[in-house]
């Protein structure tokens, strides 16, 4: 490993992108703790721990934003609405390709198809961006965080929302030039960086809350501290396996005649991975379960008692359905798992086309022994990425539960237990996956030995397949 690292210092090329990289996540570091001018930053803090102690809907709207954002959102900054909007720019526009024929027309047409929909991207990111500045600076209002002077003054919702909008719009900037002069996509890079700049916070809360003495009830224990220590290298371990892990279907090519020599009769595989839609499942389902929380709050704060001090029958019905979705409840658990499932095989359906991939083996020459081109072979794949959709949901739904089980039973922050399952843990480990590959890529290309060991000439321990 140190070896490895001196290498990549030792290549001038892959060490100005490394340090390139470095440094444009430091330039959005920094740009993370300017604050945004009018909102009282104190006031802002105070409401939200109150929030987090309470477990209120507020609280989690501000766990799950805290994640893309790139901190706590007990600070409202330039930088406020992270790189998300950008992100779910992308998505959309990805989605509408399956639909519309002008963006698959475009998609078609090679590199400038591909700068047209990234155009498309950047100006839905811009009104993605004024909406939830908006509705942001709304819900601070209602808080009564903002300073009066600047309350009611146009300029300056003027000016917040076209900060908060030029900071997104900065951070998809930052993103690009790392795409293209760094290594590693720049927008995850982003996202992991923000991850990770709550580690410090979660290890200060768990060295707050360890009280080794046995009589302690509340504080975690030696025992405590050995479980997070375990669960955390368990879960890890077991998100990077299912990450990498792929079903390997092989695929014979066609043998053709060339006057006197035979061509082709190559085997070869094609890989098929388990968890094919990534974190997009837990990302859907975790956006969405927000919304019943906060309406049944609301609904439940709007419905006052009866006559006389009585609890009404719809009063019974709106508590009933606050304290059942509430964060960790086990309806809540029950509705978040049916949804990754859901957004599974949905973001599959989307992304995944057995027919046009049957189509691309048949014009290569290739096929699938014992199945024939065309139907036979679109069928066989749907059904092996059915069943493996399956199981990756079944792995998603387990590491979306965990921080929750984990929080419930030890009473622990969900900053803490965010490391040991869920939406951020899988992106830090999917991106630092993606980064170390693509420097092995770099080393390897050079003959110089990477990460996992060995060199481009196939000597040295280096990982490989079962033959």
């Amino acid at each position: 490993m140190i070896q490895a690292l001196i290498n990549v210092f030792k290549i001038a090329e892959l060490r100005t992108k490394v340090l390139f990289t470095l440094g444009m996540l430091a330039v959005y570091r920094i740009g993370f703790w300017i604050p945004l001018p009018g909102v009282n930053q104190e006031q802002l803090r105070e409401s939200y721990l109150a929030a987090t102690q309470q477990g209120s809907a507020f609280a989690q709207v501000g766990q799950y934003m805290s994640i893309f954002s790139g901190g706590a959102f007990s600070q409202s900054t330039i930088f406020g609405l992270g790189i998300m909007p950008y992100i779910s720019a992308a998505i959309i526009i990805q989605l509408l390709q399956s639909v519309s024929k002008r963006l698959q027309a475009l998609k078609n047409e090679g590199p400038s198809g591909q700068q047209k929909i990234q155009h498309y991207t950047r100006l839905l990111t811009v009104a993605l961006c004024i909406v939830q500045a908006f509705g942001l600076l709304q819900y601070f209002r209602s808080l009564g965080i903002v300073y009066p002077a600047y309350m009611g003054s146009p300029i300056w919702w003027v000016m917040a929302i076209s900060t908060m909008t030029a900071g997104t719009v900065f951070l998809m900037w930052i993103g690009e030039q790392i795409d293209k002069y760094g290594i590693g996509n720049g927008a995850s890079l982003i996202i992991m960086a923000g991850i990770l700049s709550n580690m410090d916070d979660a290890i200060l809360q768990v060295a707050a809350q360890f009280d080794p003495s046995p009589t302690a009830t509340s504080s975690i224990g030696w025992l405590g501290l050995l479980m997070l220590i375990a669960g955390f290298v368990v879960v890890v371990a077991g998100t990077v396996l299912m990450t990498v892990a792929q079903r390997r279907i092989p695929i014979q090519q066609a043998k053709h005649t060339r006057g006197r020599k035979v061509y082709g009769g190559q085997k070869s595989y094609l890989p098929l991975r388990v968890n094919h839609s990534g974190v997009m499942p837990i990302i859907f389902a975790s956006s969405l379960m927000i919304f019943p929380s906060i309406v049944f709050s609301a609904m439940a704060a709007q419905a006052g008692g009866g006559t006389g001090g009585e609890i009404t029958t719809w009063q019974n019905i709106t508590l009933w359905l606050r304290s059942n979705f509430e964060f960790g409840a086990f309806p809540y658990l029950f509705v978040y798992v049916a949804m990754v499932y859901f957004f599974a095989y949905f973001w599959i359906t989307v992304q995944f086309n057995p027919e046009e991939m049957s189509k691309q083996l048949r014009d290569h020459g290739s096929f699938i022994p014992g199945l024939r081109p065309g139907p036979r072979t679109a069928e066989y794949l749907e059904t092996v990425m059915e069943r493996l959709t399956f199981v990756g949901a079944a792995f998603l739904a387990v590491i979306a539960v965990v921080p929750m089980l984990v929080q419930q039973s030890m009473n622990i922050s969900f900053m803490v237990t965010q490391f040991l399952g869920g939406t951020g843990l899988l992106i830090v480990v999917s991106v630092a996956l993606d980064f170390i590959q693509r420097v092995e890529a770099n080393l390897l290309m050079r003959n110089y030995a990477g990460f996992l060991g060995g060199d481009a000439a196939g000597k040295g321990p280096r990982i490989r397949g079962p033959r």
